[in-house]
C-alpha cells in the first residue's frame, strides 16, 4: 500500500523520483499500475516504467514494448523498449529485434543486438547480424569484435620487449628506421612531431605532404605497438606567417588534420587532454587589437597544445592489458601521490640551447607513469634533445629514441644520462646504445 501511493502521486517530479528509486521489486508487485503510465504524457515517466516493468520479465509485456518502439515520439522510451525486449532473453522475441535491426535510432538497433547477442549460437541470429550492412561505426565494430571479423595480433608476450632496443638511441630518418622494428615490440610512443614548416628542421613541399609524411610514420607506430597499448601524440595548430601586407597568415589545424587518418589506422581515440601554458611564456598576437580594438582583427593568443590519446585496436579491455604483468610489477608501477585529475594539464614550458621546442620533463612524466608499467619499452620517433629517454630512465623505464639530426644527438648525448641518480634505480636502466641504421 506504501509503495502504490508513493506511485500515485499526481506530481510528475515526485513520481520521477520515485520511479528512479525502485529497487528490486516484490513477486507480489501489482505490474498494472506501471503500465498504465505507459501513456503518460511526460516521457521520464514512460521511461522508468518500461525500466521497472522489465525486472518482471513477463514476456506477455512483449506487445506492450513492440507498440512504444514503433510509435513512442521520445528516443528515451523507444531505447528502454528495446532493452526490455532483449532482458526477456526469449527466442521467441527473436524475429521482433530482426525486425527492428535497421531502425532509424542507432541506440535502439544497439540494444536490440545486445539482446539478440544472447543467442549468438544460434544459426539465424549469427546469419542476421553478419549480414547487417549498418553505417554506424560502433554497430559495425561490435559485430566485428563478437564474431572475431577484425584480425587482432598475435598473442606475443606482452611484456616482454627486444633487449636490442632497450635504451637505443638511432641516428637517422624515422621512416627508414621505423620499418626495422618488430611487431608487437612497443609499449608507449609518445611524440611531438616536427611543425609544419615552422622550424628550420621542418620543411615540406606542402601542407598535404605534411600529413602523408606523418600518416606514414603513425601507421608504422600502430604496426610497432603491442596489442592495446598507447599512442600519445603532442601537437598544436601552427600559423604559417603572412608573405607580404597583401596577405594573410594562413593557420593549419594539425591535430583535427591527422586524427581522422589515426582512426582509419586503427586506432582508438581515448582522451584529448589540453596542454596549458602561461601567457607571459607564448608570443603574443593580440598587441594590434589591443590598440585599435576594431572587430573582425582580434586574434588569441596561443597558450594550448593538444595532447592526444590513442590505444591500439583491440577486442580485450584494458584490464587485460594489466593482468599480464605480475603483481608486484602492478604494486610497484603504481601512481603515488597528487595526479592530474582533469583534461587541462599546467605546465610550464623549457627552453634548451639547442633545440628550439623540447618536452618539459613533467609532461614526459605524466604520459610515462599514466600509460606504462616499470620495465616497459617507451619509444619516441621524433626524440629531439630526448627528454622523453631521460624521464624513461627516471621512472624505471627502457627507452628507445629515433633522431635525424646530427646536432640533436649530440644534445641527446649530454641531456640524457645528466644527473640522474642511479642509485635510485636499477644498473639495467643504465646502459645505452647510440646506432645509425647501418
Amino acid at each position: 500500500m506504501l509503495l502504490s501511493s508513493k506511485l500515485s502521486s499526481n506530481k510528475n517530479k515526485d513520481l520521477i523520483r520515485n520511479l528512479n528509486n525502485l529497487g528490486r521489486l516484490p513477486k507480489s508487485f501489482d505490474y498494472n499500475f506501471l503500465i498504465d503510465l505507459l501513456e503518460h504524457e511526460n516521457y521520464k515517466v514512460r521511461t522508468l516504467a518500461v525500466k521497472n516493468l522489465a525486472k518482471s520479465s513477463n514476456f506477455s509485456l512483449l506487445d506492450n514494448y513492440v507498440e512504444l518502439v514503433q510509435n513512442d515520439k521520445s528516443s528515451s522510451v523507444r531505447r528502454e523498449a528495446a532493452s526490455a525486449i532483449g532482458r526477456l532473453k526469449d527466442r521467441r522475441a527473436k524475429n521482433i529485434m530482426f525486425q527492428n535491426l535497421n531502425d532509424r535510432d542507432p541506440e535502439v538497433v544497439l540494444q536490440f543486438i545486445r539482446g539478440l547477442l544472447v543467442f549468438k549460437m544460434d544459426e539465424d541470429v549469427s546469419s542476421q547480424l553478419l549480414k547487417l550492412n549498418h553505417p554506424n561505426e560502433i554497430i559495425k565494430e561490435i559485430i566485428e569484435r563478437e564474431f572475431n571479423i577484425i584480425d587482432f595480433s598475435p598473442n606475443s608476450d606482452h611484456v616482454s620487449s627486444p633487449n636490442y632496443l632497450k635504451n637505443t638511441i638511432v641516428h637517422g630518418d624515422t621512416r627508414d628506421i621505423i620499418k626495422k622494428v618488430p611487431e608487437e615490440s612497443i609499449h608507449l610512443t609518445f611524440t611531438s612531431p616536427p611543425y609544419y614548416n615552422a622550424k628550420d628542421y621542418s620543411v615540406y613541399k606542402s601542407y598535404k605532404d605534411y600529413l602523408r609524411f606523418l600518416k606514414e610514420i603513425f601507421r608504422e607506430v600502430f604496426r610497432v605497438t603491442k596489442e592495446g597499448r598507447f599512442f600519445v601524440l603532442n601537437t598544436s595548430p601552427v600559423i604559417f606567417p603572412r608573405v607580404g601586407r597583401k596577405y594573410s597568415s594562413k593557420r593549419y589545424l594539425i591535430p583535427y588534420d591527422i586524427h581522422p587518418h589515426l582512426l582509419e589506422m586503427g586506432w582508438e581515440f581515448i582522451d584529448d587532454i589540453v596542454w596549458v601554458k602561461p601567457e607571459s611564456t607564448v608570443k603574443n598576437r593580440n598587441g594590434g587589437f589591443f590598440q585599435h580594438r576594431k572587430p573582425m582583427a582580434y586574434k588569441t593568443n596561443a597558450r594550448t597544445e593538444y595532447v592526444m590519446v590513442y590505444r591500439k585496436k583491440t577486442n580485450k579491455l584494458i584490464d587485460w592489458n594489466i593482468k599480464q604483468y605480475d603483481q608486484k610489477v602492478i604494486d610497484s608501477s603504481k601512481v603515488k601521490g597528487e595526479f592530474e585529475s582533469s583534461n587541462v594539464w599546467q605546465i610550464d614550458p623549457v627552453s634548451d640551447k639547442i633545440h628550439s621546442a623540447v618536452f618539459p620533463s613533467k609532461l614526459c612524466d605524466n604520459v610515462i607513469k599514466f600509460y606504462s608499467f616499470k620495465g616497459d619499452l617507451v619509444f619516441d620517433p621524433f626524440a629531439g634533445s630526448g627528454t622523453f629517454g631521460k624521464s624513461a630512465l627516471k621512472n624505471n623505464r627502457f627507452f628507445f629514441l629515433i633522431e635525424k639530426k646530427e646536432e640533436y644527438i649530440k644534445r641527446i648525448k649530454e641531456n640524457v644520462f645528466q644527473n640522474l641518480e642511479y642509485k635510485y634505480f636499477p644498473k639495467v636502466f643504465t646502459k645505452k646504445k647510440f646506432l645509425n641504421l647501418k
